[in-house]
């Protein structure tokens, strides 16, 4: 029997309550190297919030989150993400007036490090421009490195994020609703993308995303939140046989 993989990402009685309401009540997760780990509950449910406090967006007001091993609490967002937690929003954040491959370029700079000297060899920066290059690839933007992003699609700008992620090579990727606002018929596409990112790249992957068809076969795991706390964490199958569960979200499908 294959040994139990090691927690990469722990949050132990996780919470954040602001003038005296919770938004997230006591949520204790183990996330496992490797894993894919899907989040789901209603809207209000404390879904994003939760990943504000894992990406260091918010902080805390209870309850402490390891990151391999180590003390992340309160450490600011840079630190997480030099670490290798990296993120994706549920509104795409890409610079509108600079082009896709510009966008990637400075993410790949941003993780490489250099200098903005007029003085430096060109040769020298060779490195961010292939890891940008390489990360449009990844995602099938390659044929759109000269367009401005402002210019992409909708979906298109979802992967733009995906590829300026992939830049900072993180060890865990947290995606928000990655197919918010997107086609219907590009939804699955996007998915494919994301099972690439975690079985060819071997990154662990924790996202948040409501349509059930669409991850009943990525997820290991799904975990439910309701009223900011953690309601249920299982199998995917598991999880859809749950009573607690069902009742839970009695006329408000999964």
């Amino acid at each position: 029997m294959e040994a139990e993989r090691p927690p990469v990402l722990q949050t132990d009685g996780l919470g954040l309550r602001i003038g005296g309401v919770s938004i997230v009540d006591g949520v204790s997760i183990s996330v496992r190297e490797g894993e894919f780990l899907v989040i789901i509950g209603p809207n209000g449910a404390g879904k994003t919030t939760l990943f504000n406090l894992l990406s260091g967006v918010t902080s805390p007001t209870a309850g402490r989150i390891t990151f391999g091993g180590r003390d992340i609490t309160h450490a600011p967002p840079y630190v997480r993400a030099r670490a290798g937690l990296g993120r994706t929003f549920q509104t795409s954040t890409v610079f509108a007036g600079l082009t896709t491959l510009e966008n990637t370029r400075l993410a790949s700079q941003a993780y490489l490090g250099g200098s903005a000297a007029l003085w430096r060899l060109a040769e020298r920066e060779r490195a961010p421009l292939e890891r940008a290059r390489a990360a449009l690839a990844s995602v099938g933007l390659e044929a759109r490195a000269g367009a401005k992003a402002g210019s992409l699609s909708h979906g298109e700008k979802r992967k733009l994020d995906l590829a300026i992620l992939l830049c900072g090579e993180p060890r865990v990727v947290l995606l928000d609703e990655p197919t918010a606002g997107m086609a219907v018929e590009d939804a699955p596409g996007m998915m494919e993308l994301i099972r690439g990112i975690h079985r060819d790249q071997k990154k662990t992957v924790l996202m948040v995303e409501h349509r059930m068809d669409l991850i009943m076969g990525l997820a290991d795991r799904m975990a439910v939140m309701h009223h900011g706390s953690l309601l249920a964490i299982d199998t995917p199958e598991r999880i859809v046989a749950n009573e607690t569960v069902q009742s839970a979200y009695l006329g408000d499908p999964l």
